[in-house]
């Protein structure tokens, strides 16, 4: 894909300001960006793991944060041409991944799906430049790893509608950004929009030794960029040239953050955890903009 530069503040896009039917209006709700690296994060006991149960926790009655009604889910593992929301009443759990213990594959994310909720949204949502289009999959994809290995701990009773939004990974970053801003509404209509994928991916260079020095490099201009709330500047990041290549020889899981932060408001407050580096050459820096 060529690069594209683009100012996004100055784009004029569609919302869904215009209240959906088939949801409420309530309380503003978080959007996340969540970096979910090995899916044996979903069943090992570490950090990363405690760290989405914990998160789990802050929603309720009383709590810091709404139970949402919805959850939009926009995992790295989902491409496609053109964009998908899952329409399913019960999307299966999928497995997307090879050589793991048995265990993980038996893990079930028995999540209802919402589809009166991916009808509407897919006739309100307009893909970017030039417009494309969003439809509904009935029946060929559910939740891949990215969405159930984190959504399972955090919401374990899998009683909340998840709905997966893919991404068209033929379209230029900027493009899945002006995407993202599209879902700022929604927040105020009870549903919580996750981005699942990492801010440095390179499983080419994974090892065991200290981070290497374009991962912490990579992290650290990502950060600041959101620090800063210079989003078109993340959606700009392939002018960094072999540094982005190198963090990202796919952009596959860098492309969900820009969901996150179309998403945010400049009232938002940031909140960044697991703002660590593993295996060499992933970044599992997560962010909460509430």
């Amino acid at each position: 894909m060529s690069q594209f530069v683009f100012n996004a503040s100055a784009a004029t896009v569609l919302s869904t300001k215009r209240s959906m039917k088939t949801l409420k209006s309530s309380p503003k709700m978080p959007v996340m960006f969540i970096g979910h690296g090995s899916p044996m994060n979903a069943i090992e006991d570490n950090a990363y793991r405690r760290s989405w149960q914990d998160l789990g926790k802050e929603f309720g009655d009383g709590k810091k944060y709404p139970t949402p009604s919805l959850i939009l889910c926009i995992s790295a593992h989902w491409i496609t041409r053109g964009w998908w929301l899952t329409g399913m009443q019960n999307p299966k759990t999928i497995h997307d991944f090879g050589g793991f213990p048995q265990e993980l594959f038996a893990q079930q994310y028995p999540a209802p799906g919402a589809p009166a909720v991916a009808e509407e949204l897919s006739k309100q949502l307009v893909s970017p430049i030039p417009k494309g289009f969003v439809a509904v999959d009935m029946d060929k994809w559910g939740l891949d790893h990215g969405t159930w290995s984190v959504l399972k701990p955090m919401f374990p009773n899998a009683n909340i509608p998840v709905v997966q939004l893919s991404m068209d990974y033929s379209r230029a970053p900027v493009e899945h950004l002006l995407l993202g801003q599209q879902l700022r509404e929604l927040r105020h209509q009870g549903v919580l929009i996750v981005g699942s994928g990492n801010i440095v991916h390179n499983l080419r260079m994974v090892s065991n030794g200290k981070p290497y020095d374009w991962n912490i490099e990579f992290d650290a201009w990502t950060a600041a960029q959101m620090t800063d709330r210079n989003y078109d500047e993340l959606a700009n990041f392939l002018k960094l040239g072999k540094l982005a290549e190198i963090a990202h020889p796919t952009y596959d899981h860098y492309l969900p953050l820009l969901y996150s932060a179309g998403a945010a408001d400049s009232k938002d407050n940031i909140t960044t955890f697991n703002d660590s580096l593993t295996m060499g050459s992933i970044s599992m820096r997560s962010v909460i903009w509430s």
